[in-house]
């Protein structure tokens, strides 16, 4: 065997795994495109849809994009065309509860998660564990319960009453997921800001909260979107229209003859931009949190 095939056969060897990797690398990229795309598909079908005249809509051929496309179904939406009562007071509802879960609960789970993960205390462990057990609880088994709670202290038909069971859904995940943001901080962060002269309160807001910034965002857009895209409570709590939220109106557009899936695409598109919104504004965080106050200077 010459020397020229010896170095063949070990360039040939050290080619297969690289090109082995290759093909695996192209793969979970091809893969994480169709995932994309499946999940994406939807929601492009429904703002494409909201832009569709109805001849369109509930035609035998349907098409990706509008041929003709109008602003009929959003202006019927926003003039409370079938509810009688604008969107704008919906959409106040929804932001104002959506806004009050999120800072509410994430100042009670960060601080209880600070409790839980610095502090060793009896029943530590226990309270822990009722933590996941409330999240396998169905949110069904716990409407009249909860009904017959808000009657009893007059909170019933309130937003006030309705964010208050929002914040106590958000609030045990909130809880388990800044536990672990909170333990992998290093104690030794805080011990040289208190050897520097920083004192509990300027440790915290130095110190701790950027470095949870990222499980403070995390935990925020799940609350969002709890309290933003919630029904069975809103509409079995609620009897004013008035104090209705955005997602009781989708039903008015549901009749018992028809279904106006024009204005239903319309209103689905125009709930789904604030939670986007929302993510947008809060995203940076996750990044720059990472690092922030882990230097001193």
């Amino acid at each position: 065997m010459t020397q020229a095939t010896v170095k063949a056969g070990r360039s040939g060897r050290r080619g297969r795994p690289a090109a082995r990797r290759r093909a695996r690398r192209i793969g979970l990229n091809g893969l994480g495109v169709l995932v994309f795309v499946l999940a994406v598909f939807p929601v492009f079908w429904m703002a494409s849809t909201a832009f569709k005249p109805n001849s369109e809509i509930f035609s035998t051929t349907p098409k990706p994009l509008p041929a003709h496309p109008t602003l009929t179904h959003f202006d019927f939406v926003l003039n409370g065309g079938i509810a009688q009562v604008s969107f704008w007071t919906y959409f106040r509802n929804s932001i104002l509860l959506a806004l009050i879960t999120v800072v509410v609960s994430s100042l009670l789970a960060l601080l209880a998660a600070m409790a839980v993960a610095r502090f060793r205390f009896r029943f530590r462990t226990t309270f822990l564990v009722m933590l996941l057990v409330v999240q396998m609880v169905p949110c069904e088994s716990l409407v009249i319960p909860l009904f017959l709670d808000l009657k009893k202290l007059d909170m019933l038909n309130t937003l006030p009453g309705l964010a208050v069971v929002y914040i106590g859904f958000a609030v045990p995940f909130a809880i388990w997921m800044l536990r672990g943001f909170v333990a992998a901080v290093p104690k030794e962060l805080e011990e040289a800001a208190a050897i520097d002269g920083a004192g509990p309160i300027r440790t915290f807001f130095t110190v701790m909260l950027p470095l949870v910034a990222p499980g403070l965002v995390a935990t925020s857009i799940f609350s969002f979107i709890t309290a933003w895209n919630e029904f069975i409570f809103a509409f079995t709590f609620l009897d004013d229209q008035d104090k209705y939220t955005l997602p009781i109106m989708l039903q008015f557009f549901f009749g018992r003859s028809s279904t106006a899936w024009g204005p239903i695409m319309a209103a689905s598109t125009l709930l789904t931009i604030p939670v986007i919104a929302f993510f947008l504004l809060v995203q940076r965080r996750m990044v720059s949190g990472l690092t922030a106050g882990a230097v001193k200077g």
